[in-house]
């Protein structure tokens, strides 16, 4: 089933992949003023990263794809993210759904990439389907917001609501192709210009049963595709995939950012008369970044580890661990934007102007604050409250 343009792409290492990544680092530093202006990272990178395989690390093997472990794929968007943080971003998002894939019912995967393994999809999870049963599936419309990537996709991944009497309402997310669904223009932003993020409307689609997938479903495990794609990675839970998905970005383009700091600082003399290497503001800003980034990629690491040792064992994850990763993962975006701010406060003057290296970085970082799953202290007090002997709350685990 491989796609005919995709032929020259042979699977790789891990080490091979992420090295390919990073030697695209100074196209993505040299596109990134056309991302910005144009508000979608560019075509030729959205090529460069097909003919890397770089989308295929979560892909089943059915398709062309090498069932990677999680952390390969991460590092892979940590990396991209040094050098424009709006490709990682899309790259995680629109990645992460080639996992996703492979918990549907497996007619959606033939759907997708039957004739084209190379076939990108985007997604909005916000619940605004407005949803009605009918024979064979549902009847769906409605219109999503923050649609990362949306402009190379051909299929869209959207949020909706079955409401059914006496009954709690039951979240699904509808796989629905591009001849049924638009996108409007909507992305003026502050930062991540690049990841072209539009609404998407559906006006009366029709979407058949096997194209759509319970939540309820990706929490327990128990989803329809598990007795076709059977490897482990498609067994750990979605919320633990997600979530990851919209802040590892955030990691690489603070350890950008630091590097750009640390190059710009080192011989930078300011206004008045001092060296910014000397000053200790400055000092401990890139101390405290660089611990800092290392601290979140060691745990990110050590927290997929966990997962797949409890898949590989058949043993459960604890709900006390799954709620102590969700907040992991909520808090990196945070600790990423306090660290961006302290290289911006140690610059001085320097950083108010457009061409300092840091300012992008920090502008990206503080809008990938808006995501609902990078919201630390909603899901730290669920945590908490977990340990103090309460409900979990959160079913996004």
């Amino acid at each position: 089933m491989q796609n005919k343009a995709q032929s020259n792409v042979t699977p790789a290492s891990p080490e091979v992949l992420v090295q390919r990544a990073r030697d695209l680092i100074p196209k993505l530093v040299e596109r990134a003023p056309e991302a910005r202006k144009n508000r979608r990272v560019p075509d030729a990178t959205i090529r460069d990263l097909q003919e890397a395989g770089l989308f295929r690390v979560l892909q089943p093997k059915a398709y062309g794809g090498y069932e990677m472990d999680p952390q390969v794929f991460y590092d892979i968007a940590m990396t991209l993210a040094e050098g424009c943080m709006s490709t990682g971003w899309i790259y995680g998002i629109m990645g992460v759904h080639n996992w996703q894939l492979a918990l549907f019912d497996p007619q959606a995967a033939a759907d997708v990439w039957g004739e084209d393994t190379s076939t990108l999809v985007a997604s909005t999870y916000m619940p605004k389907g407005q949803v009605t049963p009918v024979e064979g599936g549902f009847k769906f419309s409605g219109r999503w917001g923050f649609s990362s990537g949306i402009d190379h996709c051909d299929w869209v991944l959207l949020g909706g609501l079955i409401f059914t009497d006496g009954q709690p309402p039951e979240y699904r997310t509808f796989l629905v192709p591009r001849s049924d669904f638009r996108v409007e223009d909507t992305w003026h932003t502050m930062g991540l210009q690049g990841t072209g993020s539009n609404d998407v409307v559906v006006e009366d689609a029709f979407v058949p049963e096997y194209r759509t997938h319970k939540a309820s479903d990706g929490f327990n495990g128990t989803n329809p595709g598990g007795d076709t794609f059977t490897s482990p990675l498609y067994k750990i839970p979605f919320g633990q995939i997600f979530v990851r998905a919209v802040s590892s970005a955030a990691i690489g383009a603070l350890e950008g950012a630091t590097k750009s700091f640390r190059d710009w600082a080192t011989d930078w003399t300011g206004n008045m008369g001092s060296k910014t290497a000397e000053q200790p503001l400055a000092q401990l800003a890139i101390a405290d970044a660089l611990t800092a980034t290392d601290e979140m990629k060691l745990v990110l690491h050590r927290n997929f580890e966990e997962i797949l040792d409890s898949i590989h064992n058949n043993q459960p994850l604890p709900i006390e661990r799954r709620v102590h990763f969700r907040y992991q993962a909520a808090q990196v975006v945070e600790r990423c934007a306090d660290r961006v701010s302290r290289l911006m406060g140690a610059a001085g003057g320097r950083a108010i102007f457009t061409d300092f290296p840091v300012q992008q970085p920090f502008l990206d970082i503080h809008t990938a604050r808006a995501h609902y799953a990078n919201n630390a202290f909603m899901f730290g007090g669920n945590y908490g409250s977990v340990m103090l002997g309460k409900d979990n709350t959160d079913f996004f685990l």
